[in-house]
């Protein structure tokens, strides 16, 4: 036990503290169609137990392939541009979120990350409640595809 802090050492040492530069990110994660992950806290990266965190880019003009993530809890933090998120068991909600925005995605819940730009990328942070990579792709339309949905929506951002 420390005396200034009373709180009990458990080996903490050197190593305990964990930094992960920007080019040790690791994309060799599952991926989803229309976005790239990559790995930057995990077990391997970090000695991180519970959680996993990493990094997504959605590319211009871009739609992922609906998907979910199993049993796990995730939490995107976006960084830069402007992501619209399609979710439910026929995506039919919607929503969008911009820089220091944060989003909530539940367990199985269907979703489907967009960039509702044309000409910057989503750059995001993504934690999620555990270590396994569960990314589960889903063979649904999304609502975006469907001709007869094309009236402007009061979600779609211009540019």
């Amino acid at each position: 036990m420390s005396e200034s802090s009373g709180i009990e050492e458990p080996g903490w040492g050197r190593d305990s503290l964990r930094i992960v530069r920007k080019g040790e990110l690791d994309s060799n994660t599952p991926q989803t169609a229309g976005m790239t992950r990559a790995e930057a806290i995990s077990y391997a990266k970090a000695g991180a137990r519970k959680l996993w965190a990493g990094t997504v880019v959605v590319h211009p003009n871009a739609k992922t392939g609906p998907h979910h993530h199993g049993e796990l809890e995730t939490v995107i933090y976006i960084v830069s541009g402007r992501a619209r998120f399609r979710w439910g068991s026929h995506l039919e909600y919607m929503g969008e979120a911009g820089p220091g925005d944060f989003v909530y995605v539940p367990p199985f819940l269907p979703h489907q990350e967009l960039n509702a730009r044309k000409d910057e990328p989503v750059e995001a942070v993504i934690v999620r409640s555990g270590q396994e990579a569960i990314v589960v792709n889903l063979n649904m339309p999304s609502p975006e595809d469907d001709p007869a949905a094309a009236e402007p929506d009061p979600f779609h951002s211009a540019g």
